[in-house]
């Protein structure tokens, strides 16, 4: 299981902006971790597992990485297709490019998701699992 992640962006203030729109969408919560990151994470009850963002060089880095040179990709779980779409128009609207609009993916089975870049060009998934696509159209929300 997952603890934490992270990854550096090249601007805090355009990213938190990002994350704590997408946040908000998926019922999640950003907090400071100093002047140079942020968390983002369920909530102060449950701080793990976490998401690290930050400017800070982390000590591991191999010579000449930067933000954004190896694409990361992150999933986030919804509880709902309609968490999903919020999660995309949060992520649009806060300047998030689209990747993959909201849907069933194609040989996923019950998987419903859409995939965003974010600032610094890491994919960022949303997705539900539990949707039968074998029986009536689903209705999701636009």
């Amino acid at each position: 299981m997952l603890d934490h992640s992270g990854f550096v962006v090249a601007d805090l203030a355009r990213s938190r902006r990002f994350y704590d729109a997408i946040a908000r969408a998926l019922e999640l919560g950003t907090i400071d971790n100093g002047p140079n990151a942020f968390l983002l994470g369920k909530s102060a009850q449950e701080p793990i597992p976490y998401l690290w963002i930050g400017t800070s060089r982390p000590s591991y880095w191999a010579e000449g990485s930067r933000p954004g040179l190896n694409q990361m990709h992150f999933a986030f779980r919804a509880r709902s297709p309609a968490m999903v779409d919020a999660f995309y128009r949060a992520a649009l609207a806060a300047g998030g490019r689209d990747n993959g609009p909201p849907g069933p993916r194609q040989g996923a089975g019950d998987y419903y998701g859409a995939f965003v870049l974010d600032p610094d060009g890491n994919n960022i998934e949303a997705c539900f699992r539990g949707v039968d696509f074998t029986r009536a159209e689903p209705e999701f929300s636009s």
